[in-house]
């Protein structure tokens, strides 16, 4: 049925075909080296990474359009791991501090009640000295748990690990609240508070929205003569609601304001101690206000005095 030509045409197809083979053979090996190269380059870039190596650069070489998706994946990747150990290294350096921080503050007390005790251990001891170093042990003692409270308020804050119950919220009403809740305080300490203007609710935490009101009346009331005033004003402006505390205090100086939020930070700091500060009161507000979405300044008032400038979201008024 097959002649011999048939079979004899074979070879000589082969041969034909065969140059052919060759030469795809060696496009399809081009090719394929050509597609291979960027994604073994990135499997280097990788490793390298790997290694520990935070300068390797992921950037899009336009070779691949594959390789070059997943280059800039990676880059996002390595940014956001890098910004990742950036804050985490910002935050072992506060806590560092942080705890020596405390630390020091903790001594002070410490040392003041140990002294005392040791002295109240002298059996000649006159009683009128008796009743004077016990009191001073009292008075340590209190200050180390006002100290500790403040600690654990600025934590649960600052960790967010107490949820805030939010609801509308007049701080007029909170400001009263406040005012009135100091009312032994500012009375001891002969300092007049008012309170003026409106502003429009918030969506906040009450109890939170107090402690500010609170604390920074509080801490005014440190630096105000006897007889001296501070002033809660409440205003609108855009979409926020203001309160500024104000007093007609000596402010604080050349102090750089950004600093008075900072935690155990004192401009003066054995007035503050004398009056029983912890230090705290105002990195209490700061937390307490950013976790409304809020900011809190403060400034020198050209007349005299600081002011504290507390700026929250403000809520569209109630439909009538």
């Amino acid at each position: 049925m097959f002649g011999v030509g048939a079979f004899g045409a074979s070879p000589l197809l082969f041969l034909t075909l065969l140059p052919a083979a060759v030469v795809v053979f060696g496009v399809a090996l081009l090719v394929g080296h050509f597609l291979a190269q960027p994604l073994h380059d990135l499997h280097r870039k990788i490793i390298a990474t790997r290694q520990g190596n935070a300068n390797v650069d992921f950037s899009p070489t336009g070779s691949l359009y594959e390789a070059d998706v997943l280059s800039a994946e990676f880059q996002n990747l390595c940014c956001t791991a890098k910004a990742q150990r950036s804050d985490l290294a910002t935050k072992q350096q506060r806590q560092t501090k942080f705890i020596s921080d405390v630390a020091h503050e903790l001594r002070t007390p410490l040392t003041a009640i140990r002294g005392n005790a040791e002295i109240l251990e002298d059996p000649d001891l006159p009683p009128e000295l008796h009743q004077k170093f016990c009191e001073t042990i009292i008075n340590e003692a209190e200050r180390l748990t006002r100290l500790s409270n403040d600690l654990l308020t600025l934590q649960h804050i600052e960790e967010d690990t107490m949820p805030l119950e939010l609801a509308r919220v007049n701080l007029k009403d909170i400001a009263r609240n406040a005012v009135d809740a100091l009312a032994s305080t500012l009375h001891e300490r002969d300092a007049n508070v008012a309170i003026v203007g409106e502003a429009p609710d918030v969506l906040g935490n009450a109890d939170r929205l107090k402690q500010v009101v609170m604390n920074l009346v509080e801490n005014a009331s440190r630096f105000v003569d006897e007889g001296g005033h501070i002033e809660i004003e409440l205003y609108g402006l855009g979409d926020k609601s203001l309160m500024a505390v104000k007093d007609d205090g000596p402010g604080f100086g050349d102090v750089d304001p950004k600093l008075l939020f900072d935690r155990f930070y004192r401009a003066d700091s054995s007035r503050t101690r004398g009056t029983g500060g912890t230090g705290l009161g105002l990195a209490i507000v700061k937390s307490a206000v950013e976790a409304h979405d809020g900011t809190v300044v403060a400034f020198n008032r050209p007349e005299g005095g600081a002011c504290f400038l507390v700026a929250l979201p403000a809520l569209p008024p109630l439909e009538q």
